[in-house]
């Protein structure tokens, strides 16, 4: 089984433990859409389970473990709640993304407390202005998920540049006391990932509290202390699988409660008008085939950037953009798997509060619309490196 697959000891034990709470999680799920927010026992509960540690530094409490044990999570987390498996998914990567930041940095946040989650916007959502060694930030950021939840905050902004050069990208680590959260998250999909505006009002941050982004070889100063091989891991593979994973566990659900309800009903002797017709059994092959290739070309190329990173050998452009194709794709297929059982799952699946069904295909399309999912910028890079054309996306 997979949750034996990535990881021996206590990366099996929170897999494992994982899997145990989904009922649970199963339940609140309309809680959750409810509020709009994970409530306080889901976290709670995911803090107990070590799905945090996974990508957490050895040095601070962490397992840095295998990524496919944590994409492994994060799909059996979002088959229960779609909302719980995205928020989980993003907080696993912004642990793994501060133990790229200068060990200073990494102490402030977890000197503090090691159980600490970190949300993020990483679009700029300012231009930072240079000031004593560092910078003051000050602007508005939009669609930051669990920032309810997070005690410090990973922003995107652009420093000025130097002559003739453009602006730089950077990711600014921000404290809760220099942000405010703003309710600005009331959707259709993933409602309950609480992905509000995060604000923040002429903040200083020191230059050691930032990190470039958008440089795929760069010599990240938290890789001299961490340096076990899942922090020599691509930021770009990391983050856009972290928003494909969550729709696979989704999509899959939705086909499992799919043949849950059929199955029940032809047991009953109650079957509705197609439910023992050969189309509609071939939508289910279809759909579980689609959403296990997602997952197995997911988690295949994750497996083969990790290869390279134990080796400590950089990836070929053929790999990342291979995996940016793949990543794209499981966003994709996901939700038309998921809107192919709607169409034919009849009016009732159509009204308010209808449950998993329903939901899957809300979230599964709101999913599909996060920037890194776009399906023309993700397949792009593909097509241009096999044709020996220059690759521009920054997400490769």
């Amino acid at each position: 089984m997979e949750h034996e697959q990535f990881g021996q000891g206590p990366v099996r034990d929170v897999l494992r433990a994982v899997r145990e709470l989904t009922p649970g999680l199963r339940a609140r799920a309309e809680e959750t859409e409810q509020t709009r927010r994970l409530p306080e026992a889901t976290l709670k509960e995911l803090r107990e389970s070590g799905v945090f540690r996974l990508l957490r530094p050895r040095a601070h409490g962490g397992l840095a473990a295998d990524p496919r044990a944590h994409f492994t999570a994060v799909r059996e987390l979002a088959g229960a709640c779609g909302s719980t498996g995205w928020v989980a998914s993003v907080f696993g990567v912004h642990l793994w993304h501060l133990a790229l930041f200068d060990p200073r940095a990494q102490q402030e946040v977890w000197g503090e407390d090691p159980d600490t989650l970190l949300c993020s916007s990483y679009a700029p959502g300012a231009t930072a202005a240079v000031h004593d060694g560092g910078y003051t930030l000050h602007g508005r950021w939009h669609f930051s998920s669990g920032s309810d939840h997070a005690d410090w905050a990973l922003l995107g902004g652009l420093v000025p540049p130097g002559e003739g050069e453009p602006p730089a990208l950077r990711a600014f680590l921000v404290p809760r006391a220099d942000f405010r959260v703003e309710d600005e998250w009331d959707t259709v999909g993933l409602r309950g990932t609480g992905s509000n505006d995060v604000v923040v009002e002429d903040a200083y941050v020191p230059a050691h509290r930032t990190l470039e982004l958008g440089v795929p070889d760069l010599a990240y100063p938290g890789r001299a202390v961490n340096v076990e091989p899942v922090y020599r891991m691509a930021f770009p593979a990391m983050f856009t699988t972290a928003v494909a994973v969550p729709s696979v566990g989704i999509a899959e659900a939705a086909v499992r409660h799919h043949c849950d309800a059929l199955r029940a009903r032809i047991a009953a002797g109650t079957p509705r008008r197609g439910d023992l017709e050969a189309a509609g059994q071939l939508r289910i092959a279809r759909g579980a085939g689609e959403i296990d290739a997602a997952w197995r070309q997911l988690i295949g190329n994750i497996g083969e950037l990790y290869d390279c990173a134990q080796r400590d050998e950089a990836p070929s452009l053929a790999l990342r953009a291979r995996a940016r194709r793949d990543q794209v794709l499981a966003a994709e297929r996901a939700m038309e798997v998921v809107d192919t059982l709607m169409a034919y799952a009849g009016g009732n699946a159509m009204r308010a509060g209808a449950g998993v069904l329903q939901r899957a295909w809300r979230d599964t399309r709101t999913a599909r619309g996060h920037a890194a999912n776009d399906i023309e910028r993700g397949l792009l890079p593909f097509a241009q490196q096999a044709l020996g054309l220059e690759v521009r996306e920054a997400m490769v």
